[in-house]
């Protein structure tokens, strides 16, 4: 698999290392882009897309998955059909002798889509999705407040998930580079210095009609 990554690096780019050591190089970026859009897509369309062979496809795609770059394959629910129309934001402050205690009460906790450590003033925030207001206040204050881990919540309510992308890739910021620097399209009634406009017949016509 090493082989084959290194002898595909094109463009003289930097490639990244991961996992075992494949190295991802543009056509491992465009597959992943590919897959983003649509995880179910066939071997030969996915080769089509990214312009290699279906066997060059195949073997890239099954390197990544052996080496954990991409990691499962799982589908999108719309969490408003499902029952699910409240999404909320919950910081935690936690003891800091607790944390273990912390973990194994919020494993247990169905509603958690995601949580995170972080920096700042709070040390971590749960992500939660529930059907209504009344399910937010009733974690919060019976069963987050009741963990003697925790020690103080803040709670924030999303009104509206403006972007929200399945995975982001290094590549994204080379395409947002690229079309930055494309120049804007010139306006049809301005003639840059040193270049001709052309003028359609019916148009020029109506002009010399004006002025017999």
């Amino acid at each position: 698999m090493s082989e084959i990554s290194r002898n595909g690096v094109a463009g003289g780019g930097q490639p990244g290392r991961i996992g075992i050591g494949l190295e991802l190089d543009e056509i491992h970026m465009k597959i992943l882009e590919v897959l983003r859009e649509n995880g179910r897509i066939s071997v030969s369309a996915l080769a089509e897309r990214v312009g290699i062979s279906r066997a060059n496809a195949y073997t890239r795609f099954e390197a990544l998955r052996a080496d954990g770059a991409i990691k499962r394959f799982t589908a999108e629910i719309d969490h408003v059909r499902a029952g699910l129309g409240i999404t909320a934001l919950i910081f935690v402050t936690v003891r800091q002798q607790m944390w273990k205690q912390f973990r194994a009460e919020l494993a247990r906790m169905p509603e958690v889509e995601y949580c995170a450590i972080t920096t700042g003033q709070h040390d971590a925030m749960i992500q939660v999705r529930v059907g209504d207001v009344a399910a937010v206040h009733s974690m919060v204050t019976d069963r987050l407040a009741n963990i003697p881990a925790v020690k103080a919540t803040e709670t924030v309510f999303i009104l509206d998930e403006v972007l929200k992308r399945p995975y982001v890739l290094p590549s994204d910021r080379d395409h947002a580079a690229r079309a930055q620097r494309r120049p804007a399209p010139e306006a049809q009634g301005d003639v840059p210095l040193g270049k001709m406009r052309f003028v359609g017949a019916a148009e020029g016509r109506a002009a010399l009609r004006k002025d017999t």
